[in-house]
């Protein structure tokens, strides 16, 4: 499924959720910046431009509401803030690059562990649902 404003608004309203004005704009900001990997701080920021009354309690709130739902995954890159992506099911999986200097994280969206997953499959009868892979280095503006 794609993760759109209404395929959100939807998976909240099919397991009784309502959709507050602070969601609303919580949403929107993860829909804007679906390249980005925001942190609940940096959400938090964002939300407060447009409504001033928005606590930082209801931004952890609605991302753990919208992680359990499966529309977010929890992101961890070692530098201590846990980060957030649209859980898009269409997308093709993605692995993330992060830079040890700067704390850029890039998205490399090749996946070169089909051939490694079909080989673990056929040799130790193991079917592999989900993986996570980050590569840290150095960022061509650090270099």
């Amino acid at each position: 499924m794609v993760m759109n404003f209404d395929a959100i608004c939807s998976k909240l309203k099919n397991e009784n959720y309502k959709i507050t004005p602070q969601r609303e704009i919580i949403i929107h900001i993860l829909l804007n910046n679906e390249d980005k990997h925001l942190s609940a701080e940096e959400i938090y920021d964002m939300a407060k431009k447009i409504n001033p009354d928005v606590g930082m309690t209801t931004i952890y709130r609605t991302l753990d509401l919208l992680v359990e739902l499966g529309v977010l995954q929890k992101l961890e890159f070692g530098d201590g803030r846990t980060r957030y992506e649209l859980n898009n099911e269409d997308m093709h999986h993605h692995h993330h690059l992060i830079c040890l200097k700067c704390g850029e994280v890039q998205e490399f969206e090749q996946d070169l562990l089909e051939a490694l997953e079909e080989k673990i499959l056929e040799k130790k009868d193991f079917l592999i649902v989900d993986h996570k892979l980050k590569f840290y280095g150095i960022c061509r503006k650090c270099r």
